[in-house]
């Protein structure tokens, strides 16, 4: 059996902070920004919001569009970095902000800027065997809670969102063809926080290193990014025996425009055919996906039987695609 999203959501915060508003701070430009980055502005959560307000808001949104309420879902994956406390599961909390069915599953996947589709994947299995009827998928991160504001190499980039989807059983030709999960070990610390798990517990000492912040190596994320996302998107296509020309849309993991112009160059697919929001919210991890789905669904870009190519890579390294009949 097949599963279908059945609704998409988004929640965004109301603060906008513009790359003008990055150079008081930063030894950084607007011009600087755009040219390396393509980001014009990104969502900045209010202080007293946590994660899960967020995905809560998102979750409600998803389910609003599918037409049932949130006691209807039986289960919540829920892919972030950014959880609103080790444990438990921010899904746990989403659940009880939402009003979900007591009793039905929640957690969460870790799998960075992959996250969504992890999660997508795993809520996809979950169907195909009969597990749950309906599986709210959430991808959200605050990622202003965990970004170097001195670091002008990542905190020009990142932004908060969330983004969500409610998938349910189909029997018809549309839905969820197949997901592609990779992950490299070799790289993981390539995209880190070097700080605050049990390998490196936080001390005073690692606070004035400033260990709880990201740390990136912009040049091999790169280089991985556009190999490994373009290989994921050929194994989709290969795996349903289809072709580039059968995609309608493209939709990237919004990291960064040059990463998703080199994408589009390898898979020789028109920048016209990916769908980019990037310039409005920068890099939102997990939550990317679904909030540039959602936008899309809403403004009618997407129609019924368009064909959904998605691709994503994130720390990890872990990367993933995904083929979508709408």
């Amino acid at each position: 059996m097949r599963s279908r999203i059945i609704g998409t959501g988004r929640a965004l915060p109301e603060r906008v902070v513009t790359n003008h508003d990055l150079e008081r701070t930063l030894d950084t430009s607007d011009a600087w920004i755009r040219e390396r980055t393509g980001v014009r502005e990104r969502r900045i959560l209010a202080p007293e919001l946590a994660t899960s307000d967020l995905a809560a808001e998102a979750g409600r949104d998803a389910c609003r569009a599918a037409g049932i309420e949130p006691k209807q879902i039986d289960c919540i994956v829920l892919g972030t970095v950014t959880p609103d406390v080790p444990f438990p599961a921010t899904a746990a909390y989403v659940q009880r902000k939402l009003g979900a069915r007591a009793g039905g599953a929640a957690f969460d996947v870790s799998a960075a800027c992959a996250g969504f589709l992890y999660a997508l994947g795993v809520a996809d299995g979950f169907i195909g065997r009969g597990m749950f009827r309906r599986v709210l998928v959430i991808g959200v991160e605050v990622l202003s809670r965990i970004v170097d504001p001195m670091d002008r190499s990542t905190a020009v980039l990142f932004g908060d969102g969330a983004g969500a989807v409610v998938l349910a059983p189909e029997e018809g030709p549309r839905g969820l063809f197949s997901t592609h999960l990779f992950a490299d070990g070799e790289y993981a610390d390539s995209l880190h926080i070097p700080g605050g798990g049990t390998k490196a517990p936080l001390s005073a000492a690692a606070l004035e290193r400033r260990e709880q912040f990201v740390r990136m190596n912009g040049r091999e994320v790169y280089q991985h990014a556009v190999r490994n996302m373009a290989a994921a998107a050929q194994i989709a296509l290969q795996a349903n025996q289809l072709s580039r020309a059968d995609v309608a849309w493209v939709i990237p993991h919004q990291a960064n425009r040059r990463i998703v112009e080199a994408v589009a160059e390898r898979l020789d697919i028109g920048l016209e055919r990916f769908i980019v929001n990037l310039d409005r919210y920068g890099n939102t991890s997990s939550a990317s996906l679904p909030i540039a789905l959602s936008e899309a669904v809403d403004s009618g870009q997407v129609s019924d039987g368009d064909l959904l190519l998605l691709v994503a890579l994130g720390g990890g390294l872990a990367w993933a695609s995904a083929l979508i009949r709408w």
